[in-house]
């Protein structure tokens, strides 16, 4: 019984060893909209690794100004972690998203025309097989920033061509 015991740990760990996980990357450019305090066009990229379920990234995107309604630019340089399913459900792999980093808004038109501080994000979506390491990427995200920002809550959606290496 003690024998049987000892081999079960030791045979995980033979198949641990016999077959590793390996490291993916990936990169993501992006198109989308910001939409508070008005919907404004944001773009970037986004550059990830991970293993099966866990990964991090870094992701800079940029949404334009409208000095109309007071909207100011703003640009984001965000490190997040992610966590997905380990395979595509129907052609899809979801994932949900959290981190920080620097944000740096401006308002020309503003007394006061620029912040940068520290935000934090929470988000998701799904990653959807095209063809071979080909893929589109949907994101959700919501900011917190910090500071004195004009808008301390900021959302924003996106879709993007990811290819996985």
């Amino acid at each position: 019984m003690r024998t049987r015991l000892t081999l079960i740990p030791a045979a995980l760990v033979f198949v641990l060893l016999a077959f590793p996980l390996t490291a993916r990357a990936d990169i993501t450019g992006f198109l989308g909209v910001t939409t508070t305090p008005s919907n404004r066009p944001n773009v970037g990229f986004a550059i990830g690794a991970g293993l099966v379920i866990v990964g991090l990234e870094f992701e800079y995107a940029h949404t334009s100004e409208d000095d109309q309604v007071l909207a100011p630019s703003l640009r984001t340089f965000m490190f997040n972690g992610l966590l997905q399913t380990p395979i595509p459900i129907a052609g899809l792999q979801f994932y949900g998203t959290a981190g920080g980093g620097v944000y740096h808004e401006t308002l020309s038109n503003a007394p006061d025309p620029s912040e940068t501080n520290f935000g934090v994000n929470i988000g998701g979506g799904a990653k959807m097989s095209l063809v071979g390491p080909l893929r589109l990427r949907f994101d959700y995200r919501v900011f917190t920033l910090s500071g004195n920002p004009r808008h301390s809550h900021v959302q924003r959606l996106y879709a993007g061509v990811n290819l996985k290496f």
